[in-house]
């Protein structure tokens, strides 16, 4: 008989997304261990670029109450960004991409290397990882930064026994470590950045998207588990 399989996510997935592991008979529970909340902010000084790492950050410009001012004022400006799905967020909005990657450090490295010579705005969240800012810093970049949104650690004790736990983001591997430790887990992750925050802790136990989108982390799921 086929052992069960049971795997942690740590975000709730969509109705959807956890049909893919049912399917393919693997036990999923689903926790948040981190969310996010859109902040008020000022948009008191703008640079000639826009650089968005993530899809809260723009859920929070066009969410602030001001939104219709804010889009007015910055639509007008190139916008660099991390992932497609950000991507795709701006330019349904209107919002001209001219540089996307899938990674911050990636993004760092474009920026650095072929328009280093441009001023950028920067909407982040209050945890954001360093890369990014620090590569503009090094390279004598003008930049500023606009905390646009807070991610809050949710920790939670998992009792269940697991053989793999999917990660999304830095922050919910340091909200799952507060109140767990990772032994023989298989730890699946959304992308390099979240694997890193992993490495850091010492554990090496990972397989990484091939592309950084949740399906592509649940198909890795099926896959390791169904061969």
């Amino acid at each position: 008989m086929k052992k069960s399989i049971n795997i942690l996510s740590t975000k709730k997935l969509l109705p959807h997304q956890k049909q893919l592991l049912v399917d393919s008979t693997i036990s999923v529970i689903e926790e948040n261990f981190i969310e996010t909340k859109s902040k008020n902010f000022e948009l008191s000084k703008v640079n000639d670029n826009l650089i968005f790492s993530s899809q809260n950050a723009v859920k929070s410009v066009l969410n602030n109450p001001k939104k219709e001012e804010f889009i007015t004022k910055l639509r007008d400006k190139n916008v660099f960004c991390v992932g497609l799905k950000t991507k795709n967020i701006l330019e349904e909005n209107g919002f001209n991409v001219l540089v996307d990657a899938d990674y911050s450090s990636d993004l760092a490295e474009i920026i650095s290397l072929i328009y280093n010579k441009e001023s950028y705005t920067f909407f982040c969240g209050n945890l954001r990882r360093e890369i990014l800012p620090n590569t503009l810093k090094e390279n004598g970049i003008t930049f500023n930064e606009i905390e646009v949104y807070e991610t809050k650690l949710i920790p939670k004790k998992i009792t269940t026994k697991l053989d793999g736990i999917l990660f999304f983001s830095p922050s919910a591997v340091e909200s799952y470590l507060k109140s767990n430790t990772i032994k023989n887990e298989i730890c699946f992750c959304i992308g390099e950045t979240t694997a890193e925050a992993l490495e850091e802790k010492e554990i090496h136990n990972i397989i990484i998207a091939e592309e950084p989108s949740v399906e592509n982390v649940i198909d890795e799921v099926i896959t390791y588990y169904n061969n």
